[in-house]
């Protein structure tokens, strides 16, 4: 369950995975205030639901203001009865660079019970955290939270189908990268309507969860919000989808068909 909310979250966009810094949008394309809600569908059955919002902190890093991103997910239904999950993620940003300065997650998933810590030090190119230190790759290397807000507010004006890129994250105990390509524009039926999205298809690992020929499609709003409207993959037995239920607090009007 946790790897495909972290998919879901952090797959929408990808980055450059070189050494050089990747260009963004200097005003962040999400404000304080907002507010989206999604449900996580295994076939017709509704098994997850997640909050993700963004709220002013009054906590600096070194010496700089920063936004507070919360993600709340937990199963629903049957699946709350057999194997419940109530997972918080909480990531403090730059409100200019959109960079991680720290990470916090507490994992509730049925007996099992974790808490994770990390501190980013971009410029010292490191991520130092209760289960370790970790040298990074480039200046901006990024949580799974941070990662779905900075991916939002790339300028993605030029970007060509077939174009491919990578973002780096830290996830427990490690870094890694996750490759995306660029599918297309298509227009997502969802709650709150058609709307013109961009689609997109992340790398995948086979393995105890996915198929050796499965592909994640990931369907984001093709205007100035960039949110993500809905994602789908097949695993081993079945698929899930994942919807957007409700938006609030969006800083510009949806793209609606």
């Amino acid at each position: 369950m946790k790897t495909l909310i972290f998919i879901a979250l952090s797959g929408l966009f990808s980055l450059n995975a070189s050494a050089q810094e990747i260009p963004f949008k200097k005003e962040a394309v999400f404000q304080e205030g907002e507010v989206l809600s999604y449900r996580l569908k295994y076939g017709f059955v509704t098994a997850a639901e997640a909050t993700i919002k963004v709220t002013n902190s009054d906590l600096k890093f070194d010496g700089k203001p920063t936004y507070k991103l919360t993600v709340d997910a937990q199963t629903s239904g049957t699946f709350d009865i057999f194997y419940k999950i109530r997972d918080h993620y909480d990531s403090y940003i730059d409100k200019v660079e959109l960079t991680p300065y720290f990470y916090q997650e507490n994992i509730r998933e049925a007996s099992y019970r974790r808490q994770d810590k990390a501190r980013f030090n971009q410029d010292d190119k490191k991520v130092v955290s209760n289960r370790g230190t970790f040298k990074t790759p480039t200046t901006q290397t990024f949580d799974l939270v941070s990662a779905y807000y900075f991916a939002r507010s790339l300028d993605m004006a030029k970007i060509k189908v077939g174009n491919k890129f990578s973002i780096n994250y830290f996830l427990g105990d490690e870094i890694s990268a996750l490759e995306v390509e660029y599918v297309g524009k298509e227009v997502i039926k969802s709650k709150l309507g058609n709307i013109r999205c961009l689609k997109f298809s992340p790398s995948i690992k086979p393995g105890r969860i996915f198929k050796k020929d499965s592909r994640l499609y990931l369907w984001v709003t093709d205007d100035g919000n960039r949110v993500p409207v809905r994602a789908e993959v097949e695993i081993l037995v079945g698929s899930v989808v994942m919807e957007l239920k409700s938006a609030a607090g969006l800083k510009y009007a949806l793209a609606k068909d």
